[in-house]
């Protein structure tokens, strides 16, 4: 690294003067981030249109709770 490209060898800070991020609390607590696959992203573009398909998609399977629930409702079924 030369003087040249604009770097220095090293880099002092000064600690006592930083700033807490004032964006921080912007940024949701625990994001999430996901890759889609080139021909998923272009049909889902935005954010929204990803949870709006999800939440479609949750509306309509079963979730685990509610799989077990009727296995065990049926296996009843079968030993009485």
């Amino acid at each position: 690294m030369s003087s040249q490209d604009g770097l220095q060898q090293e880099y002092q800070f000064d600690y006592l003067k930083g700033k807490p991020n004032r964006f921080a609390s912007v940024a949701p607590e625990s994001p999430v981030v996901v890759t889609l696959d080139d021909d998923v992203s272009c049909v889902f573009t935005t954010p929204e249109a990803v949870n709006r398909a999800l939440r479609a998609l949750i509306a309509v399977v079963p979730t685990p709770a509610a799989v077990s629930q009727k296995t065990r409702k049926s296996a009843g079924r079968r030993s009485g």
